[in-house]
């Protein structure tokens, strides 16, 4: 730990945002700052913590405030800033009384090495526990494990025997939805964007089947073939094509949760649909949400989900980066497939 560094002042690697774009984001989109000076202390009467970032999380709902577009649910980045993201750090020095020095958090962070957090309430203290890495708490137990959490559980109402479709299945948010609806007694079906992503959903995270759609010429078929019976829920991480060929397939009263529209990230003109029919016809319910919509049920998850992982019920994979200097890189690399499952970012072990 660096406690005895508190009051000095250090130079701290940052990863600056430059500008917005809507086309496909690209790594001169962000820059590595060398030199910039900080102190590394909580100045008295701020109420804010002072901590040296362990791990960044790099997260696809990001590329959305890479756009100035102020409708969101979360502002856009500020150019000439550092880019915010979630983080676990370890507390160097505290003008909050509800931290101390040496307190392990997760909350957002800037991609720096050292940041000082005004927003403190927004702040959760991490037990330590030598079973779990401390990544998983901005992946497993963190924003993207409990968004397929609540997505699941009470976005989709599932039932034992549900037939569930999860796309970009091999990702943060989707490994977990597959495991989850397998544990409650349901047919999963996954689709990823490699052989290799394939092979992982279903002998490393146990699906049913999976397949990968880049080898498809047709969705709607591809999606008739694994699913004859149709689809009771389907997770969506994708948007676009994905939606209308699964919307298609849906059986009566099927559920459809909208959690992303990764196709849609770099596209400026909206995409039509065919099949928004099947909405009437098949009386199928489509809901978008947020996790922060459902925080009050965060205990109940950290509790369920650690002991699915204790107990070997669920598997977790991450896609490590090690080096601020990699950042950029790593977050591209998201909307093009390279990262199998959670990308994250190591700044420092400890």
């Amino acid at each position: 730990m660096e406690i005895d560094l508190v009051g000095k002042t250090m130079e701290n690697k940052q990863i600056i945002f430059k500008r917005y774009t809507n086309e496909s984001v690209q790594e001169t989109d962000m820059e590595l700052k060398l030199g910039n000076p900080i102190k590394l202390e909580a100045p008295k009467g701020s109420n804010a913590v002072l901590v040296k970032n362990l791990y960044l999380s790099c997260d696809p709902y990001m590329r959305g405030r890479m756009r100035d577009f102020h409708r969101s649910y979360i502002p856009p980045f500020s150019p000439g800033s550092a880019i915010e993201g979630l983080g676990v750090s370890r507390v160097l020095d505290s003008d909050d009384p509800n931290f101390k020095r040496g307190d392990l958090v997760t909350g957002y962070t800037n991609w720096e090495e050292y940041t000082l957090i005004k927003k403190t309430n927004e702040l959760r203290k991490i037990q330590q526990d030598d079973g779990i890495p401390l990544s998983y708490h901005v992946g497993l137990l963190g924003m993207p494990g409990f968004t397929a959490y609540v997505g699941f559980y009470e976005v989709c109402a599932p039932k034992k025997g549900d037939y569930v479709y999860v796309s970009a299945a091999s990702g943060a948010v989707g490994q977990l939805v597959g495991q989850l609806a397998k544990l409650h007694g349901c047919y999963v079906v996954g689709s990823a964007g490699t052989s290799q992503k394939v092979e992982l959903l279903k002998n490393k995270l146990g699906f049913d089947e999976a397949f990968n759609y880049k080898d498809e010429s047709d969705l709607e078929s591809a999606l008739t073939r694994y699913f004859p019976q149709g689809i009771d829920i389907y997770f969506d991480n994708v948007g676009g094509g994905m939606l209308d060929a699964a919307l298609a397939n849906m059986r009566a009263h099927g559920r459809v949760a909208i959690c992303g529209m990764v196709s849609q990230n770099n596209r400026t003109d909206p995409q039509s649909f065919r099949n928004m029919f099947s909405i009437i016809s098949k009386r199928i319910t489509i809901k978008g949400f947020l996790q922060s919509d459902f925080i009050h049920l965060y205990p109940r998850f950290l509790e369920e989900i650690t002991g699915y992982y204790k107990q070997g019920k669920i598997v977790y994979i991450e896609n490590m980066n090690h080096d601020i200097e990699t950042s950029p890189a790593a977050f591209v690399g998201l909307f093009s497939g390279k990262n199998v499952g959670k990308q994250v970012i190591c700044v420092a072990t400890e």
